[in-house]
């Protein structure tokens, strides 16, 4: 199969690799992209994109949330252009949606186009706005979250919207809304996906691990070069992946450096944890770049969301369990609209 330059350029965006190595992997998969992209990223070769160039509507991202802190709401609105973002109707008309969403606890766009605001029909009074407005708007995604306390963060250029919802049992519920807002905050800048590895699927948990190793391995040889520390290649990539057999099998290999060491066994209860916790580290960077429980909580880095969530639960009197979790970017996931200014021009000719 002819290998041609749109597919060594889609490739390349895709990837971030560089432009031979693309279309050496082309070759190899007979132009297949998707068998490409894998190659390339367990070969260390593909890097993230760039979201930025991607990321294709414009738009504000709200949040709603009841007076007892038991139900939020989230929606992203899309718009043509930033500017008419910015506009004060556009943000009357993201709240006002919201507002009817929760209030009238509106599950799809089905319901919402046939739910009742200012009077009329929603589809009608979008279409009606648009006019208003000048732009095509559309409400892309939104969703509300109950539970016994929830609470949620904006953030201050409208595109990123969180909210979190936890069972608090006894505890202190005013702090422990408090305490929800700082990990919504946290979830804004950090972007898990789920909650916990329980949500990871195994298959999807596999193959990162495999680009995982890859991406360490090529980050290595520079490393290598600058005299710098290297990345530890992990054996695991997930908590989903580590039953006792294999806990058990990293204690007794920690046993084993601290014998060779000549550290004496009646310290070893006191140093066996911190190696533990060292091997964790170590073997679950999928759950700290996907889970919000796995990441190293950006308050105190020294320390996962789970451990602060623990110690959190001392503190305030009883368990706190996080039940649900949703985060709204505006744009995420769809396809950025390039204009060929010079095409248009010559079109226009």
């Amino acid at each position: 199969m002819a290998i041609t330059a749109a597919m060594v350029k889609e490739l390349r965006e895709a990837t971030g690799a560089g432009m031979m190595d693309c279309k050496k992997v082309l070759v190899e998969t007979n132009g297949d992209i998707e068998k490409a992209v894998a190659i390339l990223r367990e070969k260390g070769l593909a890097k993230a994109a760039k979201k930025a160039d991607r990321l294709a509507s414009e738009g504000l991202a709200g949040l709603i949330i009841n007076d007892n802190f038991t139900k939020a709401s989230l929606i992203e609105v899309n718009s043509e252009t930033d500017f008419v973002a910015k506009n004060d109707k556009f943000i009357t008309l993201v709240n006002d949606t919201l507002k009817l969403i929760q209030n009238n606890d509106i599950k799809d766009l089905d319901e919402l186009n046939k739910a009742t605001i200012n009077g009329e029909n929603f589809e009608e009074y979008l279409k009606s706005q648009i006019a208003t407005i000048g732009e095509n708007l559309v409400v892309r995604r939104f969703a509300t979250i109950k539970g016994e306390a929830i609470n949620g963060y904006v953030h201050s250029n409208g595109k990123i919207a969180v909210a979190i919802a936890a069972k608090c049992g006894n505890a202190d519920k005013e702090k422990v809304v408090e305490f929800l807002r700082n990990l919504a905050m946290h979830a804004a800048a950090m972007k898990p996906k789920v909650i916990s590895y329980k949500e990871l699927d195994p298959k999807f948990v596999e193959e990162e691990l495999i680009a995982l190793k890859g991406e360490f391995e090529k980050e290595n040889e520079e490393l290598v070069r600058l005299g710098k520390t290297l990345h530890h290649i992990p054996e695991y990539g997930s908590r989903l992946q580590i039953d006792e057999k294999a806990i058990k099998k990293a204690e007794n290999e920690i046993k084993e450096e601290l014998k060779k060491e000549g550290k004496p066994e009646k310290i070893w209860d006191k140093i066996i944890p911190g190696k533990l916790d060292r091997f964790f580290a170590d073997n679950t960077v999928i759950d700290q770049r996907c889970t919000l429980l796995g990441q190293f909580y950006v308050m105190d880095d020294k320390k996962t969301v789970e451990q602060v969530i623990e110690e959190k639960s001392k503190e305030l009197g009883d368990k706190i369990e996080i039940t649900s979790y949703v985060r709204i970017e505006v744009g995420e996931g769809l396809e950025k609209k390039v204009d060929d200014f010079a095409a248009e021009v010559a079109a226009q000719l």
